[in-house]
């Protein structure tokens, strides 16, 4: 995967066996596609199976995500597959500052 889009934003939320990743973009379906691939691409090298939402609005420009959670997970695999999303969307910190790749 060799393309960059910009205005992708990142934001990861932790609690006790709760972890989640929210991918913002701005309204593209080749952006959208793009992070899905990402994401698919990542659950077949970790055998790892988050929950994925989508929240596209076609009324609204801020409403554009992806979101990925993993629930329950006591052994904290979620983090390293977050990583791994990060880096292969070229996003090398959160706005949150949650995490830093």
């Amino acid at each position: 995967m060799d393309k960059k889009f910009s205005g992708m934003k990142a934001y990861v939320r932790m609690e006790e066996r709760y972890e989640g990743l929210n991918i913002l973009f701005e309204p593209s379906d080749e952006t959208k596609e793009f992070v899905i691939d990402v994401v698919e691409e990542v659950k077949k090298d970790t055998g790892l199976t988050p929950f994925i939402f989508e929240k596209i609005s076609n009324d609204r420009k801020d409403i554009q995500a992806i979101y990925i959670e993993f629930h329950d997970d006591v052994h904290r695999t979620g983090g390293d597959f977050f990583e791994k999303v990060l880096r292969k969307l070229e996003i090398d910190k959160c706005e949150d500052e949650a995490c830093g790749v």
